[in-house]
Formats: C-alpha cells, sequence, structure tokens
C-alpha cells in the first residue's frame, strides 16, 4: 500500500511541476485548475498516509534495533 501511495505521490509532484510550468509559459494552467480541487480531497490524504507509514516504519525499526540490543547484552 505504501509503494502504491508513493508512486501516487510522484505522480502529484508531476502534475504540479507540469502545471506551475505551463502557468509560466502560458499565463494560465489548465492542469493547475483540475489539480486545486482535488487537493483537500485526494493529495493531502495521500501525503499523510506516506508520512505516516515512513514514521511507523522508522519507530517500528527503531524499536527492533533497541530489542535486538537488548538481547546483545
Amino acid at each position: 500500500l505504501l509503494i502504491a501511495d508513493f508512486f501516487l505521490v510522484l505522480f502529484i509532484l508531476a502534475w504540479l511541476a507540469a502545471g506551475v510550468a505551463q502557468n509560466a509559459v502560458a499565463g494560465s494552467s489548465p492542469l493547475l485548475d483540475a489539480w486545486y480541487p482535488l487537493w483537500p480531497l485526494l493529495w493531502q490524504p495521500a501525503l499523510g498516509v506516506l508520512m505516516a507509514g515512513a514514521l511507523v516504519s522508522g519507530g517500528i525499526g527503531w524499536l527492533n534495533e533497541q530489542a535486538a540490543k537488548r538481547e546483545q547484552q
């Protein structure tokens, strides 16, 4: 699930970059006009899931490391 979410976030970033580039060149961007309404509904939750997954994964890794250190003592 996190891998799919990671690629979704990469797609979001590419879409945003294309929209910003189009806006810089043409002065307006249908890409950004389509991107903005999806921000609160889709993009923010996708970023939140990715960040939460990274934090949980890091926390579990740290706990496993601490447990391994205790076993060695």
